[in-house]
């Protein structure tokens, strides 16, 4: 195990850890959740470097997408929350209210 893939393997499991120990924010799980994401992308990029299979270059690719997907919704819903609620505590929100 390399150097580069043991810290990206670190990355990503500080970035789980935090999710866990700051899920009351919002905001705070998000920026977790783009780390975690990034690790797994950098990850898959370096992986799919020594391999020589054409279809194993689309996976970063798709990674990328669905982080930026996940980024677009979590902001979209970050500001609708901070607007209607004028806080990102994940406590103060009612989610079984239509």
């Amino acid at each position: 195990m390399t150097s580069a893939f043991l810290n990206l393997t670190l990355a990503f499991v500080l970035s789980l850890l935090g999710t866990f120990m700051f899920r009351s924010h919002l905001m705070s799980t998000l920026l977790c959740l783009e780390g975690m994401m990034l690790s797994l992308f950098i990850m898959t990029s370096t992986s799919t470097l020594n391999s020589n299979s054409m279809i194993s270059m689309t996976i970063p690719l798709a990674i990328l997408v669905f982080a930026a997907c996940e980024a677009a919704v979590g902001l979209a819903l970050l500001v609708k929350i901070s607007n209607t609620y004028g806080t990102d505590y994940v406590q103060n929100l009612n989610l079984l209210q239509c």
